[in-house]
Formats: structure tokens, sequence, C-alpha cells
């Protein structure tokens, strides 16, 4: 089982550059993120239709076919507990004041180091630097873009 944050389920969703290389990655694989990723990959979606880049048709058909996948089963969501969000609010005691970290980055740091998963996938440069400080290793398969 590999460990995802919303950005990589974005592009297994939308035509990115990397879209490519996300669904082969995630192809045959059990993909887990944190349930808080559900509502930012919507935002994801929404934010293109604000963009301009999807029309209100595409919007309505990446948001529906996201609900079949997920009551499917495609993807596997772990919860959003009181005791992750005190381990996530506690990383930024330790946290030196050089490294850059958003709150919902260290949402899916945690909820990965917690699920016991090696590797965290994504493309978001700044979770993948912090990524080691939760011992997991980084993986973006689209970095030679």
């Amino acid at each position: 089982m590999l460990y995802a944050d919303s950005c990589y389920l974005g592009k297994y969703y939308l035509a990115e550059p990397g879209s490519d290389e996300v669904r082969r990655t995630f192809h045959g694989q059990e993909v887990m993120c944190l349930e808080l990723g559900r509502v930012e990959l919507v935002a994801a979606f929404h934010r293109n239709l604000r963009r301009g880049t999807i029309t209100s048709a595409t919007f309505l058909a990446l948001f529906n076919q996201f609900e079949h996948d997920d009551q499917a089963g495609l993807w596997t969501w772990l919860p959003l507990t009181h005791d992750l969000l005190n381990q996530a609010l506690l990383v930024y005691r330790e946290l030196p004041p050089s490294v850059f970290l958003r709150a919902f980055d260290a949402m899916h740091l945690v909820a990965a180091s917690h699920a016991h998963a090696k590797e965290i996938y994504s493309n978001d440069r700044h979770l993948l630097a912090a990524a080691r400080r939760f011992g997991l290793r980084g993986i973006n398969v689209i970095a030679s873009r």
C-alpha cells in the first residue's frame, strides 16, 4: 500500500503534466490518503473550474467519477482523528524555523507515518523536503519534468 497526498490524487483525475506517471504508479496498488484529501481533491477540481482550465461539465464529470471511484473502494481513506491532529500540532514544537511545512502537509506526513508507510508520494517540494523528519522517504515520480 502506498500513501499519496492530494496533489497526486489530483493528477490521477486531471490531465496535467505528470498525470501519466502518477496513473502508472497507482496502477495495481492500494493507495491510501488522509480523508482530508477528499476535500482537497474536490477543491482542486473547483480551482480548475474557477481558473477556466475545465468546464462546468468537466467539473461535474470529475466530481461524479471521484464519487464513483470512492464508493467502489479505489482509495483507502485514513481517518482524521484527534490523536493525528495533536501529533501534527506537536511537530511544530520541534520543527526548526528553516523548515517550511504547511498545516495540511503536516497532517499528511503524520498520517502516513502513523499508518506505517515507508514512503509518501507527492510533487509538493516542501512536503517532500520534510518527509524524512517523519521517517518517510519522499518520492516524486514526475521529478524529471
